[in-house]
């Protein structure tokens, strides 16, 4: 026992609310930590929760998914709110918003309402609209966060 290293074990630590400056509370994250932690199975969360290991099964998540930068999560998800920042692949469906950032690698498809890619993050898959289903499915047009802002084009 004594002078032994043992396994990295998975850390989950809740982070505190604080006020994001706007006068608005910012959500409370459970977070799960460990450089060489392994998380297999089905997890229902009912806040939101940020991931910075490997996760694979099922995810339903009752508030935001953040996938940190060490995070990977191979699964299918059903949340709210997303914001990718590490690895993820599998189908999800997400109620509110999807962001990949510059540093998020997605495979896989997305059914949201609003997905945003930051220039050099990677999507690779289909993306549905929630309200798509009601409406005609004609094409939609695709632009560059970079390209198009408030109403001007280049």
């Amino acid at each position: 026992m004594l002078g032994r290293k043992l396994p990295d074990k998975p850390t989950i630590v809740p982070q505190p609310a604080q006020d994001n400056g706007h006068g608005a509370t910012s959500v409370t994250l459970l977070t799960i930590v460990g450089d060489h932690a392994k998380l297999e199975g089905k997890f229902e969360i009912a806040d939101s929760i940020q991931i910075e290991c490997e996760v694979g099964g099922e995810l339903q998540v009752g508030g935001k998914l953040v996938i940190g930068e060490k995070g990977s999560v191979n699964a299918n998800v059903q949340t709210v709110d997303a914001i990718i920042m590490g690895h993820y692949e599998g189908n999800m469906v997400a109620s509110g918003n999807v962001e990949i950032t510059a540093t998020g690698r997605v495979s896989g498809n997305i059914h949201t309402d609003s997905l945003v890619i930051s220039k050099g993050g990677f999507f690779n898959g289909n993306v549905t609209k929630t309200d798509e289903q009601a409406e005609d499915k004609g094409a939609r047009q695709v632009y560059l966060v970079d390209e198009k802002r408030a109403g001007q084009q280049k």
